[in-house]
C-alpha cells in the first residue's frame, strides 16, 4: 500500500522509543529546547546550520547569527557559494 503524497502534519510529533507519538505544543519545544541545550552543553563541534540560497538574506543571516550566538558554533554552511 502506498502512502498518501500529501499528508499534512496537525500536531506536534515526539519519537518516544523509536516512534513518533503525538505530543502537545508544550512538550514539543521543550523537547527542541532541551535538545539545543544539549548540543550547547557539548561544544562547538556538536552543532551546525546549513541555510538556503532560496531563502531571503535576512533569513539567512539570522541562521548564522544563531548558529554562532546563541549555539557557540562556527559550523555555519550555505549553498550560496555554490
Amino acid at each position: 500500500m502506498r502512502a498518501p503524497k500529501h499528508v499534512r502534519l496537525t500536531e506536534p510529533l515526539v519519537r518516544e522509543g523509536g516512534e513518533l507519538r503525538p505530543a502537545s505544543w508544550d512538550e514539543a519545544l521543550d523537547r527542541a529546547a532541551a535538545g539545543f541545550s544539549d548540543a550547547r552543553l557539548r561544544g562547538p563541534s556538536a552543532f551546525g546550520m546549513f541555510s538556503c540560497s532560496k531563502a531571503t538574506n535576512e533569513m539567512n543571516y539570522m541562521a548564522q547569527k544563531f548558529a554562532r550566538v546563541v549555539m557557540g558554533s562556527n559550523n555555519v554552511d550555505s549553498c550560496n557559494r555554490t
